[in-house]
């Protein structure tokens, strides 16, 4: 029963509200029960949106919630978060592009969910290198150009190479290129 509540709420459109009392226990309010992380986790997995607030004070506290079920996948299972990526993630904060990152690594999962298909087509045929490639090069131009947005002004073109075809006109093809010609300038002269 529980579970065609959800069903009904998310068809709806509806953001699924969870509350979280003071036992640690969380209550799905759609479906008038208790449930675990690891049904928040499905959740998450079947596209449900959902949000889940402190049942005392009333606040928004889905972020941490989200975080402690990747902690909690990261501990139980196998690590999908490198150490590298981890001691980079952190080293951002208190960074000066900190504001840009959220945006950054959300336009960059978008992303990579929307090529998922296509990478594991490429990997099945055996071409191991374009799909990452284009998928690095698109990340970079989404990069440099989100760097664009937070530092105007320079508009100095600069060579970059030839990316594969990722299913775009080759106006914006051309675009993302300027953009991250722009961005790569920018970084190169923040690190000196």
């Amino acid at each position: 029963m529980a579970r065609k509540a959800q069903d009904d709420t998310a068809a709806n459109g509806e953001t699924i509200v969870i509350k979280k009392y003071a036992n640690r226990r969380l209550y799905n309010t759609a479906s008038s029960s208790y449930i675990t992380l690891e049904d928040l986790a499905r959740m998450v997995r079947e596209n449900v949106d959902f949000a889940v607030f402190d049942a005392k004070s009333g606040e928004d506290i889905t972020h941490s919630i989200l975080t402690q079920i990747i902690m909690d996948e990261e501990a139980n299972g196998e690590q999908m978060l490198p150490v590298s990526f981890l001691r980079q993630l952190i080293g951002m904060y208190g960074n000066s592009m900190q504001a840009m990152m959220p945006s950054y690594l959300e336009a960059s999962m978008e992303n990579f969910r929307d090529n998922q298909a296509k990478i594991r087509e490429a990997w099945e045929k055996g071409i191991q290198s374009n799909p990452i490639a284009a998928l690095h090069e698109t990340n970079m131009a989404m990069m440099r150009a989100a760097a664009e947005t937070f530092m105007p002004g320079s508009k100095t073109k600069s060579p970059t190479p030839e990316a594969p075809a990722t299913g775009g006109s080759s106006a914006e093809l051309a675009a993302l290129r300027e953009q991250m010609a722009a961005m790569q300038k920018k970084l190169d002269d923040l690190g000196k």
